[in-house]
């Protein structure tokens, strides 16, 4: 029987890490390839390629980095692999996985996937996780659905998942909307049908800085005072609940929204930011009469990778219709 074409890159992170030595904290040593043999099963589901792009704590991953990496990852596809499989830290994955998923524009798979605990470990989750994710862009039924993350056997879109757990195994979740799928007894199980999906063109320029602040009780406004003067091309702010700052913050968005796209979020981790609910200044009614947009389910996070692919695009002014979509 002729095996489907699978890639998988190695970009680093927690999957890839073991101590040198007794005692010291574990770091990126394990290529790709030693991940590789570590689920042996894989080689009766493909033919499996794989490449060490990176053996970096996802911490220290940037936007350039990732633009190479999708490189790959479109090459793969053009050499007829069926889909591609990225492992890295899950520190930054739903990041990572929101910035890829802005740009894939092919029907076949992009699956990421990490684990929380070191190769090291006992009940390492890294191999499991590898063949699952490897599963999944293996599946009939993951064509078109853009780029997803798989972790303790869940599916996620990658436009929901978070990662809301600092240590525990089952560390990632879709809040509000659920995942997208699962694994059972092997077999990948969708629960809803793919989404329409709106791919950007890669970026024109890669040197746009996008900042993010946090409101916090009693924040003075040192910081957001100087945002135009530090050379910010975009702002992303986690606000209070439904998308709120206090009226001192208020005041100086105002000023930099006529200056810079200004993205409002929500801080608390689940839920949309309002849009006519609160009058108040400060509200969200106020701020977008400021001209900040409201970034509804997206995280802060996620507003500010597509806030920094849509500057680099030359497509700010579509931001509206982007956080519609999300």
């Amino acid at each position: 029987m002729d095996l489907p074409k699978l890639a998988i890159a190695a970009l680093g992170g927690t999957v890839s890490m073991q101590a040198r030595n007794a005692g010291e904290g574990v770091i990126p040593t394990i290529s790709g390839e030693t991940l590789l043999a570590s689920v042996p099963e894989l080689t009766t589901l493909a033919r499996v390629t794989v490449e060490t792009l990176g053996l970096l704590p996802s911490a220290s991953l940037d936007f350039d980095f990732l633009l190479s990496a999708l490189s790959w990852a479109n090459f793969q596809i053009k050499q007829g692999a069926v889909g591609v499989v990225i492992t890295q830290g899950t520190d930054t994955l739903e990041e990572t996985a929101t910035f890829f998923d802005h740009l894939w524009d092919h029907e076949e798979p992009l699956i990421l996937t990490g684990a929380m605990r070191s190769a090291a470990q006992p009940g390492a989750d890294g191999p499991a996780n590898l063949l699952d994710a490897c599963r999944v862009a293996l599946a009939e039924d993951s064509r078109l659905r853009g780029v997803q993350v798989v972790m303790n056997g869940q599916i996620h879109p990658a436009c929901r998942v978070r990662k809301t757990d600092s240590l525990a195994v089952q560390a990632f979740s879709s809040p509000v909307f659920g995942p997208a799928g699962m694994l059972v007894e092997n077999v990948v199980r969708y629960v809803r049908p793919p989404a329409h999906r709106t791919v950007l063109p890669l970026p024109q320029q890669t040197t746009q800085k996008v900042a993010m602040l946090e409101a916090s009780l009693s924040a003075d406004t040192l910081l957001l005072e100087n945002i135009l003067e530090l050379g910010y091309d975009g702002l992303v702010i986690g606000g209070f609940g439904a998308g709120h700052v206090s009226e001192s913050w208020a005041e100086v968005i105002k000023h930099i929204a006529k200056k810079i796209p200004v993205i409002i979020a929500t801080r608390t981790g689940s839920g949309s930011t309002a849009q006519s609910s609160y009058g108040f200044i400060g509200g969200e009614m106020d701020l977008i009469r400021k001209g900040a947009s409201m970034a509804g389910f997206l995280c802060p996070r996620k507003a500010r990778v597509l806030l920094w692919l849509l500057i680099g695009c030359q497509r700010e002014d579509e931001l509206a219709r982007y956080l519609l979509e999300d």
